[in-house]
């Protein structure tokens, strides 16, 4: 389906607008604005403003009169993940020093859908290190109940808004609980605090599994993991080392997400910082065109603080040499063999960023395992299945019930 012609803005328009299954977007305004968009010509500056303004009007008031809470709390929703769209591009936009604001307008729009949700969700800072971790623990009621738990992970570039589509939903709909975080590199962790991703992934997640086994509302021999996106790494990567995890989910499988990287710019990194910065600055650099540019400033961001206020004050960043090698350092490979508990690898027919890595992932595990690839049979092809949320949570859900109903 081509909304745009350009792939990464059509990707993404089509992620916005497979989320109106679970009410994080609506058709017709997804269209409408993709319609705007290519009126006025594709571009992430318009990009970034439609989807800005579109969140804009769904945070006020709708004319038809006084909103019940049902209706704020969903347009909230829908306002959370229009502002993630245009936070996604607006590194590329006439006002790339808006992005912090950005961030905090979808977040302000996903705390107001959350305040309104019955039971609200339970939220704590979480210790990590010298920034806690923000969380949100959603359950189905609030009768105490000891429920089944998924622990949801997002990727390099998403937001909450994407874990209520990828997991929460679909977890509330079927008597789990479900927690959402942001980890470093992700959400406030890195717009806000200025936190960057790390290798060691289980040093987030064993607070969260403390955390929850703690509280006496959730079944401990039931503690589930999810990675979507590059968390397809992160996940495993603590599931090796946090064996209270009864079951882990990989979706897509990632061994290395530094192969997600062209060639030619994995090419670029020695093990000389400095012959590998002049390459990158006198060599590289001259020749992106401005959407390239864009493209490597949001997919660096994650990774270096630096590049991300460079970025956002209009400028290039000058040390790759660093996040390079903090990206490579993410490779798994080495670790998949410590994982025990049941694993699910999901892979994607047309996967654009990690093709081949899912199956490779699988075959290296020597847990019980089950691999599983969406198609395009049933309009569940790409990275994440963008056009198909709720089967790829039918498949997540069926499989987790499976494995765990008997534990």
């Amino acid at each position: 389906m081509t909304l745009f012609k350009d792939p990464a803005f059509n990707f993404n328009g089509l992620f916005t607008l497979g989320g109106s299954g679970y009410g994080s977007a609506e058709v017709g305004e997804v269209l409408t604005a993709v319609n705007t968009i290519n009126k006025a010509g594709l571009s992430a500056q318009t990009y970034t403003e439609t989807f800005k303004t579109l969140g804009d009007q769904l945070r006020k008031p709708p004319s038809s009169g006084e909103p019940d809470t049902q209706t704020t709390r969903f347009r909230a929703l829908r306002a959370a993940q229009y502002y993630a769209q245009a936070l996604f591009f607006v590194l590329g936009s006439d006002t790339p020093g808006s992005e912090e604001a950005l961030y905090k307008a979808g977040r302000g729009a996903w705390d107001a859908f959350c305040e309104r949700c019955d039971p609200v969700p339970v939220t704590a800072r979480i210790p990590y290190g010298k920034t806690p971790l923000p969380v949100w623990f959603f359950r189905p009621d609030s009768s105490g109940e000891r429920r089944p738990t998924v622990i949801l992970t997002n990727g390099s570039d998403g937001q909450n808004v994407d874990m209520w589509t990828y997991g929460v939903a679909a977890a509330l709909q079927r008597g789990w609980n479900a927690l959402v975080y942001d980890g470093p590199g992700q959400g406030q962790l890195l717009f806000v605090d200025q936190v960057v991703f790390t290798p060691r992934w289980e040093k987030v997640v064993t607070p969260l599994v403390d955390w929850l086994s703690a509280r006496p509302d959730v079944d401990t021999g039931k503690i589930a993991l999810t990675g979507l996106s590059m968390a397809g790494d992160l996940a495993p990567r603590a599931a090796a080392f946090e064996h209270r995890i009864a079951a882990l989910v990989a979706m897509p499988g990632v061994l290395s997400p530094w192969l997600g990287f062209p060639p030619e710019i994995r090419e670029i990194l020695t093990p000389d910082k400095a012959k590998t910065n002049t390459i990158w600055n006198k060599e590289v650099v001259p020749g992106l065109s401005p959407a390239e540019a864009a493209t490597m400033k949001k997919r660096i961001e994650p990774f270096s603080v630096p590049a991300m206020l460079a970025a956002r004050a209009g400028k290039m960043f000058t040390d790759f040499y660093t996040p390079a090698t903090l990206i490579k350092s993410l490779d798994i490979t080495d670790v998949v063999s410590r994982i025990k508990m049941p694993t699910l690898v999901l892979d994607y027919e047309f996967e654009q960023f990690y093709p081949g890595q899912p199956r490779q992932l699988f075959e290296k595990l020597t847990a019980p395992k089950d691999y599983v690839k969406l198609t395009a049979a049933t309009g569940a092809q790409l990275h994440c299945s963008p056009m198909a949320p709720q089967q790829h949570c039918e498949v997540v859900f069926d499989w987790l019930e499976e494995k765990l109903s008997g534990s």
